[in-house]
Parts: structure tokens; C-alpha cells; sequence
């Protein structure tokens, strides 16, 4: 663990909709946390099988699947940005829409089981980069989107965004299962 990776971004190292993801994140080892969601997201959806895996909470919302198949893609977004930036790529990277890669997918056809390992093999990547990453690449800023975005705002992000879709299950997701009281 060194300095760069324990230190917070400052709100200046990422576009201000991403403060909704940073700020769900209160340790200073960010590797810690990003290596103990690969473990958290599937003892948190440990119970869920079968057609409660295609289950949404409310009409025009994503299923179980469909909500893991996003937090795939964006994870493999972020990741290649955070390897862009730390490479010291200076092309603007773009952005995404996530609700038409969702539509663009076939995530309820793939089981829950599935997503999850390709998840989890997907953050174990990330994690293997950020680790190998030279203190000053941590402190790399690049542009994606449009805005200014460093690689440990990148690291931050993807652990809140992770957080975030862990509430949104715990709170509106499963509670509302069939067959749960």
C-alpha cells in the first residue's frame, strides 16, 4: 500500500456525477475494498436462483441479471479507462449509455451464476492492474467523457458504483423477491 493509493481523489479528479460513487467509499485502501467486492457481490445474491434471478423490483427497470450484466460492463468500462489514463493516453475517452448497452444485451439469458464468476474474474483483473500501477500513474489524470478523471478517482468510482448497486439490491430488490416474507 503506498500514498497513492490510500489517498482520496480530490472532487477536481472527477466529473461531479461520480461524487454519488466516491463518497461511498470511506477506507483509505481502496484495493482492499476493490478485492473484497469480488467476494461481497455473490455472498449478497448467495440465495438468489432461478426465475427470481430475472426479478425487477418495478415496471421498466432492470432485472437481477440485467443490473449484474451493467455492473460487468461498466467495470470492464472503467477499467480500461483507469489503464488508458495510467498509460498517459491524451484522447478524450468516451462515454455510455448504460440503459442501451443493457438493451443491447442478452443478460437474462445468461445465468446469475455465470455473471457472477465473470464478474468476479473481471474485478480480480482490475485489482491485479491497480496494484502493479507506479505511484505517479495513480495520480494520472486523463479526460473521459469530457471531464477531467485520474485513475484513483477511477479506482474510487468503481468501488462506489459497486456500493451503490449492492443498496439498490438490499433496499428494493430483495425484500420484494417472490417467496420471501
Amino acid at each position: 500500500m503506498t500514498e497513492a493509493t490510500t489517498l482520496r481523489p480530490p472532487s477536481s479528479e472527477y466529473a461531479p456525477p461520480f461524487e454519488r460513487y466516491v463518497s461511498r467509499v470511506t477506507e483509505t485502501d481502496i484495493l482492499s475494498v476493490l478485492g473484497g467486492q469480488g467476494r461481497e457481490l455473490p455472498d449478497a445474491l448467495a440465495k438468489v436462483r432461478g426465475e427470481a434471478e430475472r426479478y425487477r423490483y418495478a415496471e421498466g427497470k432492470w432485472s437481477i441479471r440485467e443490473m449484474l450484466g451493467h455492473m460487468i460492463d461498466t467495470e470492464r468500462i472503467f477499467g480500461y479507462r483507469a489503464v488508458c489514463i495510467a498509460r498517459g493516453e491524451q484522447t478524450s475517452l468516451p462515454g455510455f449509455d448504460e440503459n442501451t448497452y443493457v438493451a443491447n444485451a442478452s443478460f437474462d439469458d445468461v445465468p446469475l451464476e455465470e455473471l457472477l464468476d465473470e464478474f468476479v474474474h473481471v474485478r480480480e483483473g482490475h485489482v491485479a492492474m491497480f496494484r502493479h500501477l507506479a505511484p505517479d500513474a495513480w495520480r494520472r489524470v486523463g479526460t473521459a467523457n469530457s471531464h477531467p478523471l485520474s485513475v484513483r478517482a477511477l479506482a474510487f468510482v468503481m468501488a462506489g458504483h459497486v456500493r451503490h448497486h449492492l443498496s439498490v439490491l438490499r433496499e428494493r430488490y430483495l425484500p420484494k423477491l417472490p417467496g420471501r416474507s
